[in-house]
């Protein structure tokens, strides 16, 4: 994250404190923490740092992740986290993130997903705002939720911290994928493919599964 988005955050973070508490939008368990799919028990966790205003990150959306969603995350071999992260325009991706995060954690993805692929509609800068309420509100939400969400005090800190965090675990581009913490290549299915296959070889457990010791043998 550059300096410049750094400051972006902030200000909005600032401006919405001043603001005071009687704006706040957000579901209570929707503001903090990052966001999850799949078992929590897997022994292989995929995480993605993606920005809700990058390009590349749209097209993993809309044809990489239903495949790796059906494979890995549905069947429960994979634990799914995104953590946001800002990209140009920062305010866009700010907006994106915290409308998903008025939907609550169970419509989190959903609209976001749709975030995403509301982009191809972002050819009016003055529009996107509009866009992206629209997204809201097709998933429930009225326009007064969403404007009430983008300005939230605690959502907009909350955010502020994450994308700080984000920031320094050496993240420098969008989507950045990550299987047990290794970096994958490329955000490809046949990339992730390989990168579970060899987190899950050396998951913890695996030896153990796979390399029994011999049963003793029966008396006669």
């Amino acid at each position: 994250m550059t300096a410049m988005t750094r400051r972006i955050v902030l200000a909005a973070a600032a401006l919405a404190l001043a603001a005071g508490p009687g704006l706040a939008g957000v579901p209570a368990d929707a503001v903090n923490g990052d966001m999850s799919l799949g078992n929590p028990k897997a022994r292989v966790h995929v995480v993605e740092y993606a920005s809700a205003s990058c390009p590349h990150c749209a097209h993993f959306d809309e044809e990489v992740f239903p495949a790796f969603k059906k494979k890995y995350i549905d069947t429960g071999r994979v634990q799914f986290t995104l953590k946001e992260f800002l990209t140009d325009p920062a305010e866009v991706a700010a907006a994106g993130f915290l409308t998903a995060r008025c939907g609550g954690r169970a419509k989190y993805f959903t609209i976001l997903d749709q975030v995403f692929r509301s982009q191809a509609q972002w050819r009016d800068d003055g529009k996107i705002g509009q866009i992206i309420t629209q997204v809201g509100v097709a998933n429930g939400l009225s326009v007064a939720q969403v404007d009430s969400c983008l300005t939230d005090p605690a959502a907009l800190k909350a955010l502020n911290g994450r994308v700080e965090a984000s920031s320094k675990d050496g993240v420098n581009s969008t989507p950045t994928l990550r299987v047990n913490g290794k970096t994958v290549a490329e955000p490809t299915l046949a990339a992730l493919d390989a990168a579970i296959a060899a987190a899950g070889k050396g998951a913890p457990g695996h030896a153990a599964a796979h390399h029994r010791a011999p049963k003793k043998p029966k008396r006669p």
